[in-house]
């Protein structure tokens, strides 16, 4: 049988027994694969990868080697928070890069949205493999491949017209030295977080975001400056905070900030004071193709205003973006 294909007996990961039943299955059939050889995981902070990590961590403890890359592009507080519950709370064998510097360098003065994507997604790669190289006795490579990457990744093949192809599956090189350890490709993005919760992960990094590859840097529309980059960040940190305050944050499916390179006139403090506009971006969607605008209070919509305006430097006005897809994307960039 297939190992790629889901077994038709296989139950639905719905509740914590059943969670903890496929942990330890999961457990033992990596025990048997790794034996005592090393493993290399790219933790992200996202939630495939940390529940990867968790479970192997649970499964061989040190033989696993996180590395974590800080590219300067995260949300506020999340490289924070991968150093604290795996490097600290799980004692993982975790390598932290803080490669702001390098990746802010290489997207000086670079406007367009894909040119950002292939420069950050190069980069990254390079990083990973930089690290990759200093360390002996790998064996193999965890990924946090789920079941609806390789669906579509094989409607992608069948059909030549990809739903979208992923790069953890079947775009790795030929020649790869490294054996793939994939524990949670059969489960569905519900079911990994039922995962995450029986191995304890965090309900904020269990229920985490969406969040695109190259981070924030497509949301800092246009050439990215670190001042307009730290004003994304706490603007977005912002809308996340309220958003939990009033009980949208689980019901909205993603939402957040970006910030356009341009500015207008506002006043602050009785004196002309020219700033960024902040768009607010909440959107609901089942599929990802089509989605729709979530209607948010406006009483929320003040707060978050009067709280953006009022603590970010930088930012003199907050738009809401009502823009269904079709027209728009999910995205700006």
């Amino acid at each position: 049988m297939d190992c790629n294909v889901r077994p038709e007996s296989m139950l639905r990961i719905t509740t914590k027994e059943l969670a903890d039943k496929f942990i330890d299955e999961q457990v033992e059939l990596v025990r048997r694969q790794v034996g005592d050889k090393k493993v290399l995981l790219a933790l992200s902070g996202g939630v495939d990868s940390s529940v990867v990590a968790a479970l192997l961590i649970k499964a061989i403890g040190k033989q696993l080697v996180c590395v974590h890359v800080n590219h300067g592009l995260m949300r506020k507080g999340e490289s924070e928070q991968v150093i604290e519950i795996f490097g600290k709370e799980l004692d993982a064998n975790l390598v932290y890069v803080d490669a702001t510097d390098r990746f802010l360098g290489l997207l000086e003065d670079v406007a367009d949205p894909e040119k950002k994507r292939k420069i950050i997604g190069g980069e990254f790669i390079k990083v990973f493999d930089e690290e990759a190289s200093k360390l002996e006795g790998i064996s193999f490579l965890a990924q946090g491949t789920i079941y609806p990457d390789i669906l579509e990744s094989i409607k992608a093949a069948e059909s030549g017209k990809p739903v979208k192809s992923h790069h953890n599956v079947g775009g790795l090189p030929e020649d790869m030295q490294f054996e793939l350890v994939e524990p949670i490709k059969l489960l569905y993005k519900d079911e990994v977080r039922v995962v995450g919760e029986a191995l304890g992960l965090p309900h904020a990094m269990v229920y985490r975001q969406p969040f695109p590859g190259p981070g924030l840097g497509v949301r800092c529309l246009g050439a990215i400056t670190r001042d307009r980059l730290e004003a994304l960040r706490e603007a977005d940190a912002i809308l996340r905070e309220e958003f939990d305050n009033c009980g949208l944050a689980e019901k909205v499916w993603q939402y957040f900030v970006a910030i356009p390179d341009m500015k207008s006139v506002g006043v602050r403090n009785d004196m002309r004071y020219e700033g960024w506009p902040a768009i607010i971006r909440a959107v609901n969607t089942k599929d990802a193709m089509v989605a729709t605008i979530e209607e948010i209070p406006y009483s929320v919509l003040h707060k978050i205003t009067d709280r953006i305006t009022g603590e970010v430097e930088g930012i003199n006005r907050v738009l809401l973006d009502l823009t269904p897809k079709p027209t728009g994307t999910i995205e700006w960039e």
